[in-house]
This record gives C-alpha cells, structure tokens and sequence, in this order.
C-alpha cells in the first residue's frame, strides 16, 4: 500500500498555484516518513561525514555523502522534467587560516534550485547540513554517524525538495546540504558571500539543525513541540534604522522574527496539532548554527529544531560509559517527528513561494490622535493589502483587517501608542507574504 501511494504520487502532474487549503494538507500528506529514514540510514553509512574526512572513496566519508546528495537532487529533478538547477558551490579554507581546520580543504555545499515562474530571483532556503563530527572536532577518521546531527535535516530537506517539486511556485525555493558546520559554519558563510555577490534577494532561510529527537536530556518526552530560533534585529542594522527602533520600537521586530511569526501562523493553520515555540534567541545558548551567517549578511533567516536536546547523543564518540550510552545513532530518531518538522518545513516554503513579495516601505504616523495611519509601496502581484496589529508584549500578531487594493489606509478608533502593528501582501490565492515592520514616519 505505501508503495503505491509513492507511486501515484510521482504521477501527480504539476500544480502551477495554490487554490484551495487542500494543496497544503496535500503536501502534508506527502511527506513520506519512510524515506526519511531511508535517506537517514544511507547517510550514516558513510561511516564519517566530517568535514575533512575522505573525499575519494565512493563508501566513506564527507565525498561519497555530498555526490549521493547531489545524486538524489538529480533524479527527482529528471522526475519534474528538469525542474531543479543542482550543482556544487564550494570555498577553500586553510588551516593557517582557522585552528579548527585540520589541513586545507574544499568546503563543498550540494545546491538544487527550483526557479520561481513570477519572481524568479526572490529565494526560500531550506537547509540540512551535510556534516557530523565525533566528541574531537578535528578527528576526521573515527565513525560519527551524524543521524540526528544532522542527517535528520538533511533527509527532510531532501525529502521537502520531492514533495514541493510536483508544484511551481512564483518565487524560487532553494534546497541545500551544507558543509562545515561543525568546524565554524563554513558552508552557511559561503553560501550567504555567493548570495550576495549573486544579488539573490533571499526573503528566508530555513536551517534544520536536528529535527528528529523527542525525548530529551532532562526526561521529557515530546513529539509536537518544536522550536524556532530567530534574532531580534538585523545584525547590519544601520544607525538610523537603530534610533528609529528606540523611540518608535520594533526592539522584537526585525525580518528574522516576522520570519518566525510568519512559520507559527502557517503551522497553527494547517497542523494545529503541532506546539510551535518562537524562542527569542539568535541561537541555543552559546552555540550556533547554519543561519547565522545569513543574518550577519542581513538575510532574514530562522532555525527549526527539536525542543528536547539529548546532549548525551550529540557531538560524542559512540561509547557506554557508567551505565550510559553515547552517540548519535539512529535508534535515538523518531521518524514520524521528522516527518511532520519537514512537513512544517514544507507547507512554509510553498506558503512564501506561492506567495507577493511584502511591502519594501511601510510608514507609520498618528501621534496625539484616537487613529493609526499607514502608507506602503505597491507590490506587483498584490491584489490588496492587510494590516496586522497586536498589544506590545504579545509574541504574535493577533488583529488584522483587510483593507483591499489601496496604498494608504487609517485605522480608526485605535490608539497608535498601545500596539505595534505592520502590512502584509495578499496575492489573487489569498496567500500572504511576511508581515513588514514600519521603517519610516509619517510626517
């Protein structure tokens, strides 16, 4: 029976917009958890994913792992008519250059993009990264299985990029493994500088960093609750845009964060089932992952994780110690929690690629008046706009009014000094793009 429905599902045709809520259930329901754990076990049998492990041998190591990723990309392009650009962007690092690296190699990133029919260079990435590592970074021989960290992220975004291939999408979405993550977020850092000089207008990244353990450290055990980490304002604000926030606020308002709220209202929607927890952080604390050098670029990027860490299953040999196993196996991988992150994964990408752009200028005024007054850019592909507020301390935007095809509108009868507030696109599907924060006065 599984089998057959994989294979009805490969000959789904091509859907080229979303209609109804169902293309979203639809997707969730694709989302196949046995190939995740397929494409999980094939990961750990590389023995060794770390970053500067062999690139020769066609069994072991971080080579034989990016060219069987890279291969998986490449058919399920061939099954979407060649629908997926795949290649390799990679940077060289040297040890001289960074005490982490233990002799120079090629930081090598496996890409798959699927272009946008509408606005093809405006980006959604979703990340896995490619790499693992034993309890010593910098031993690259010793088997480090990876399967949570991270072949969990890597299965579900390879897993996302079948799904979501069966579908065109007005904006591109980008699938990647990437490298180096454990030795300093190497591949994050590539990819973010190759962007950039690109000129990619990236609207989010999506990091999957762990996506597949339920039962934590501390004895909790839970399979609906997931994280998502974002910062609170850009890293490259400008001084401007920082005296802006202090007087007028947006302290928790920065793209990474409406990133974040825009995952929780979509999750909310069409997996009620599921805990979202926007956690008010960069990252874990002192740690880092794969999204960072795309805020430091001043990308707007999150990371979605597991909410119950097993420190005891990450960064270590595999071992028993004092009655207590190490390492990160795959018997510590629940497969249908994966299943449904990747599909939180899933339904966001196609939701923002479906998708307008948001307002690039939104102005805000009021001041001393019982009235909120806006303005904003038009958006090619609109067809009107919504305006979203909500009281100060609340995470979430939790009023909102349509207001149609129109550049300006007053709110009336709301106070301005009591709420933040912000404009979303609505496209002619109904779907919306992220919320913008003002970031100018109405004079």
């Amino acid at each position: 029976m599984k089998l057959q429905k994989l294979i009805v599902l490969s000959l789904l045709p091509i859907i080229s917009y979303a209609q109804t809520p169902e293309d979203f259930y639809r997707i969730i329901d694709a989302i196949s958890e046995e190939r995740i754990e397929k494409n999980i076990q094939k990961l750990i049998n590389f023995g060794t994913r770390n970053t500067f492990s062999d690139t020769l041998s066609n069994t072991r190591g971080i080579g034989a792992a990016r060219r069987w990723i890279k291969t998986e990309f490449e058919t399920i392009s061939n099954d979407c008519n060649n629908c997926l650009n795949v290649f390799y962007q990679k940077d060289f690092v040297t040890k001289k250059e960074n005490n982490r690296v233990p002799h120079d190699a090629w930081i090598v990133n496996v890409i798959a993009i699927q272009k946008g029919t509408k606005y093809p260079n405006n980006y959604i990435i979703m990340s896995g990264d490619i790499d693992s590592r034993a309890s010593n970074t910098m031993d690259f021989s010793t088997d480090a299985p990876g399967a949570n960290d991270n072949a969990s992220g890597m299965a579900g975004t390879i897993e996302a990029s079948r799904v979501l291939s069966n579908y065109q999408f007005e904006n591109s979405i980008i699938y990647v493994g990437l490298s180096g993550e454990e030795q300093g977020l190497f591949g994050g850092a590539g990819l973010a500088a190759y962007a950039k000089k690109q000129g990619w207008n990236i609207i989010g990244v999506f990091n999957n960093d762990m996506i597949g353990n339920i039962k934590g450290v501390d004895g909790v055990i839970d399979n609906r609750t997931f994280r998502i980490f974002s910062e609170p304002v850009p890293a490259n604000e400008t001084e401007k845009e920082r005296e802006l926030r202090r007087f007028y606020g947006g302290e928790v308002d920065g793209i990474s964060r409406q990133l974040a709220r825009y995952i929780h209202k979509t999750t909310k929607t069409y997996m009620p089932e599921m805990n979202p927890m926007m956690i008010y952080r960069l990252d874990r604390f002192g740690r880092g992952g794969h999204h960072r050098p795309f805020n430091d670029l001043g990308f707007a990027g999150i990371r979605i994780m597991e909410a119950h860490e097993n420190y005891n299953q990450q960064h270590q040999d595999i071992r028993e110690e004092n009655g207590i196993k190490y390492g990160d196996v795959i018997e510590h991988v629940n497969f249908d929690y994966a299943k449904k992150l990747t599909a939180v994964n899933a339904i966001n990408l196609a939701s923002l690629a479906w998708a307008p752009p948001p307002p690039k200028s939104v102005s805000i005024g009021g001041v001393v008046e019982p009235s909120a007054k806006f303005k904003w850019d038009k958006v090619e592909g609109a067809k009107g706009y919504k305006i979203y507020w909500r009281d100060t301390t609340s995470p979430t935007w939790d009023y909102s009014r349509y207001v149609g095809n129109v550049l300006e509108f007053t709110l009336e009868g709301i106070v301005i000094d009591n709420f933040f507030f912000g404009i979303a696109s609505v496209g002619h599907n109904n779907i919306e793009s992220v919320i913008t924060f003002p970031n100018n006065i109405l004079k």
